[in-house]
Formats: C-alpha cells, sequence, structure tokens
C-alpha cells in the first residue's frame, strides 16, 4: 500500500516529516514525497489518500492490563464517574446487576471513584442493595475494594479474621466490625475468588473488545502488566489461530509466585516471541495507590482519613526487600527485564533499592529496568534514576483521571514533583506515558493533554512548571514506549524498514493546545500497513 498526501510526523527526530510513505510485507519500505511514491506503485497497489491530516506512529502503551479488562467488559458493570456520579446511582447499579443474578451468583463492579461518586458506600448499604449476593466492587486503582457480608462469608472471611500479610480489611473504630473497604493482598483475596473462574476463552472472547477499543484510539501496540499464565497461553492461541490485530507484549507477573521461576528455569529471556506477541519483562508490585491512600511516602497523607484507615498514615509495602531483591536478581541474572512498582516516594526509593542491588550482584551496563507508575519523582529520586540508568514508567494516565485526588491526598505543593517530565527530559532520564487500563481509560490523548497542559480532567492544578511540549508527550508514547520494551528497531517511528504502523489523526496534534488534544481522535489506524480501525 502507499499513503499519499499525509503530514507524516516520524517522531524518529524533532521536526522530521514525510508527506508519503510506501509499505510491502508489512513494513515501510520508502519514504518521500507524493511523486516519488506513486512511481512505486504496481497494478494492484492500494492507495491511501490522507488528504493532509496529521499522520502519526502508532501508540505503544508499555503498561496496561488488557487480560483484566477483557473479563470485566465481559461481565462486571462499570462504576466511572462518566457512568455513576452519585451514591444513590452507585447502589442503583448494585440493586440492578444484582435482581439480574442467579442466587449465589457473584456481582462484580470496577472502576468505582469515590471521590466523584458520593464517597464510599456503607456495609449495610452494600448488604441491602444486593439482595444476599455476594458483591465486589473494584476501586478505580485496582489496589482497594468493596465487599459485603455475603462475599466476606464466601470467601470464609469471619468477624475474627485477621489482616493477611501486606494487606487490610478495614475495621469501624468504634465497633471493631468490618467496614467492607479492604485492601491490597485483602483485596486480592476477593479478586481470587471471582478471577480463579476466568478461562482462556473468556479472555479471548473480551479480547475482540479490547482490541476494538485500542485501535478506535490510535493504539496499536499495547504491553501486558502482572500478566498471569492464563493469559499468556490465551495470547499464544490468538497468535496461532491468527486473532491479533493490534501487538502484545508480555510483562510476567510475579504475583504468581510459580510463574517466574518457570521462566527462568525454562531459559525464556526477554525479547522471546515475534513482532505480534512478545516477552518484554517480568514485574512484581511492592507499592499501592497514592489517590486510594494507600501508596508508600515518607510523609503521611493529608486529608480526611476514611473510617478504618491508620493514622497517622504513609501507606504500605507489599513486600520484604530481602525477599524481593532476590527475586529480582534472579530474573536479571536470567536475561529478564526486571519492572518494579513505585508509586509514592517510599515505594519508588524501595524499587530503586532492589534494582540498583540486582545490578550489584550481576552488572549490566544497558539493563532498561523500569520503575513502574514512578509518581513523585523528588530531586533525589531523579538524581538516583539518572545514576543507574533507571526508566521511568510514568502513569501519566493518573494525571487526567486521578489527578485531583492527588491533590487531596498529598497536596499542591508535592505536584511539583509529580510526574515531572520537564525535568525528567532536562534531565535525560527515558520516561516513557502508560495509561495502565482499566484503572484509567484506553485513550491515550487525555494523557497526552494532562502532559501539555498539567491540568487533570477535572481541572486540578498538577504545577505546570512541568508541563512539556506536544511533540515531547507524543514521544512518550511513540519511541519511548518501543525503546522501553527493547523494540525501538521495530516501531516506535516511522521510518524505513520498521513496521507500518500508523494513525491518521483529525487534528495536527503537534501544533494544538492541551484542550484540542484530549478531543484528538482517530481516523484510521493502520498495523502492518493495513486498515485495522476506521473512523
Amino acid at each position: 500500500m502507499i499513503l499519499l498526501n499525509a503530514h507524516i510526523a516520524t517522531m524518529a527526530a524533532p521536526g522530521a516529516e514525510q508527506q508519503a510513505l510506501a509499505v510491502q510485507g508489512g513494513r515501510i519500505v520508502a519514504m518521500g514525497d507524493n511523486a516519488a511514491m506513486r512511481d512505486l506503485a504496481g497494478a494492484g497497489t492500494r492507495v491511501v489518500d490522507a488528504a493532509g491530516q496529521r499522520v502519526i506512529p502508532g501508540i505503544v502503551d508499555s503498561h496496561a492490563h488488557p487480560d483484566a479488562y477483557a473479563v470485566r467488559l465481559q461481565g462486571w458493570v462499570l462504576l466511572s464517574p462518566d457512568h455513576v456520579r452519585t451514591r444513590d446511582e452507585v447502589l442503583s447499579a448494585i440493586r440492578a446487576r444484582c435482581a439480574a443474578l442467579p442466587p449465589g451468583r457473584w456481582g462484580s463492579f470496577y472502576r468505582l471513584n469515590e471521590r466523584a461518586s458520593g464517597g464510599y458506600p456503607t456495609l449495610v448499604e452494600l448488604d441491602a442493595a444486593s439482595g444476599g449476593r455476594p458483591i465486589f466492587i473494584l476501586r478505580t486503582d485496582g489496589h482497594l475494594g468493596l465487599a459485603n457480608s455475603a462475599a466476606f462469608a464466601a470467601c470464609g472471611i469471619g468477624p475474627g479474621a485477621t489482616d493477611p500479610p501486606f494487606g487490610r480489611f478495614d475495621r469501624d473504630p468504634v465497633t471493631g466490625g468490618f467496614t467492607g473497604l479492604v485492601r491490597e493482598t485483602a483485596a486480592h483475596v476477593f479478586l481470587g475468588a471471582i478471577h480463579g473462574a476466568d478461562t482462556e476463552a473468556d479472555i479471548i472472547a473480551g479480547m475482540e473488545k479490547v482490541q476494538d477499543e485500542c485501535l478506535s484510539h490510535g493504539i496499536t501496540s499495547v504491553a501486558n502488566s502482572l500478566c498471569p499464565s492464563v493469559a499468556i497461553r490465551a495470547y499464544q492461541r490468538m497468535r496461532r489461530e491468527g486473532l491479533w490485530r493490534m501487538r502484545m507484549g508480555i510483562i510476567a507477573s510475579g504475583r504468581e509466585e510459580a510463574l517466574i521461576p518457570h521462566l527462568i528455569g525454562a531459559g525464556i529471556q526477554s525479547g522471546f516471541g515475534d513482532e505480534w506477541l512478545r516477552l518484554i519483562g517480568v514485574e512484581w508490585c511492592p507499592d499501592c495507590s497514592t489517590s486510594g491512600r494507600t501508596a508508600a511516602y515518607w510523609e503521611p497523607y493529608r486529608g480526611t482519613p476514611v473510617p478504618g484507615e491508620p493514622v497517622p498514615n504513609t501507606g504500605m509495602l507489599l513486600y520484604d526487600k530481602d525477599d524481593l531483591t532476590a527475586r529480582a536478581t534472579a530474573a536479571h541474572k536470567a536475561g529478564l527485564q526486571v519492572m518494579i512498582e513505585g508509586v509514592g516516594d517510599r515505594g519508588i526509593d524501595f524499587a530503586l533499592d532492589v534494582m540498583e542491588a540486582a545490578l550489584t550482584a550481576h552488572p549490566v551496563t544497558d539493563h532498561r529496568m523500569r520503575v513502574e507508575h514512578c509518581c513523585h519523582v523528588t530531586p533525589s529520586i531523579l538524581a538516583r534514576l539518572k545514576a543507574g540508568g533507571f526508566v521511568d514508567s510514568s502513569a501519566t494516565g493518573f494525571m487526567d483521571e486521578l489527578g485531583e485526588a492527588y491533590v487531596a491526598n498529598r497536596g499542591q505543593e508535592a505536584m511539583q514533583h509529580m510526574w515531572p517530565h520537564r525535568s525528567l527530559i532536562d534531565a535525560g532520564i527515558p520516561a516513557p506515558g502508560h495509561s495502565d487500563f482499566a484503572v484509567c481509560r484506553v485513550n491515550p490523548f487525555t494523557a497526552l493533554a494532562a502532559m501539555v497542559g498539567r491540568r487533570s480532567g477535572s481541572g486540578a492544578d498538577l504545577d505546570a512548571r512541568e508541563a512539556v511540549t506536544p511533540y515531547e508527550a507524543l514521544t512518550a508514547y511513540t519511541r519511548l514506549g518501543a525503546w522501553a520494551q527493547r523494540e525501538e528497531m521495530e516501531k516506535g517511528t516511522l521510518e524505513i524498514g520498521k513496521l507500518a504502523d500508523f494513525v491518521i489523526l483529525d487534528r495536527d496534534i503537534l501544533a494544538a493546545h492541551a484542550e484540542s488534544i484530549r478531543e484528538t481522535r482517530a481516523l484510521a489506524t493502520y498495523v502492518g500497513g493495513r486498515e485495522a480501525f476506521s473512523a
């Protein structure tokens, strides 16, 4: 195929533009002006006229959870603020779902943002709305949830139950009874009860919808964070059956106890796979959620504590440092790219301690170890990232959707060091951006707008001193996204020899202001030179 009359930003360098390109065998074989590309056309060549629109490389979302999203699209109820705006609406959604379920079946709900929907429902309210059926509501951050009394009973958790290691069943400070709110590994008890029944077929069926949504927003590559073995099997089946329309990277989950040791034992290293499905690396999640007030900080949280929350609250960490260091070092020595989540400054310091120890045990220059999310980057942390050659894998999707909660929970003055992309760029620290969907929405352009305008979707001030240009923001979702996965020779820029993954946009995103960037839409998305989406 040949693309003509385009305004192509190759993203290989600032100002690198082309008018047309030619594709053969799924890769770019030539670039230049319209006349030069027309000369290459044969009798059967498909010619696409971009009508002067801006064309960019396919978006690389380098950290998301498509496996969980695929399952939730099949049978969970969405409670995001664009669907429910009050606590009464939340409870009405619970009543409607539970009334349609057979007795004993779980009601599952996701993406609750209590700050935008009237606060957390009480246990009494949950019990009344659920009609005796067990229910679980996953907060938007994926780290906290709400369970009703029937759910506690279904999981065998009685009134005298002790908290699991690295988790918490919140209790009323007066009565000592459960409030319904559960944190971190305590939430995983309920998630395990629900997701334990997930099958490869469930994931494959839901991935059709996930691919549709990603491609409609110009996303051509996604990396599946904390990817479990059931999803890895499903993805391989999809590859065998030719079901992939976008490209998938696997970041194997450290939550599944045997998975990473089995990869090490089998000798499988990062990069194993092909252009459609590839093992990127391995990941552990020791840090938590700022919007949910569990991420680890050196200073206590601001604002009004949730009933049952520890006071003072500096968050929690989910691993013993020596244990995680041993795990990460073994993976690093085995040729697996190591990724560790760190959100608060204490959590990021913890992740860096572990990765520095792994590099001391086995020095590698081009290691590309990543701190996932890496939100509160203080000057001392920035210096550690730079000195160690670490990647700030930035949760830019949080800026747009959760920025207001960050301001409320950490204070306005902390925003100078939250997702500080201006400082990261100036220091030469690679910082790809990601959505973390379905924690946040799939659409990357709202996050790009927040990077440029330093305002959340609700208008919270994220400190304009850390604003970046549209080109710099887009770099985080193209060239740097590919580089952080060691796929920079395949994608992330539009150059001869690389995969022909590109997007035709409805506006010139590189010349737009933040609010215009937020409204950007994909007119068409191409993967390997084939049209995968058309508006």
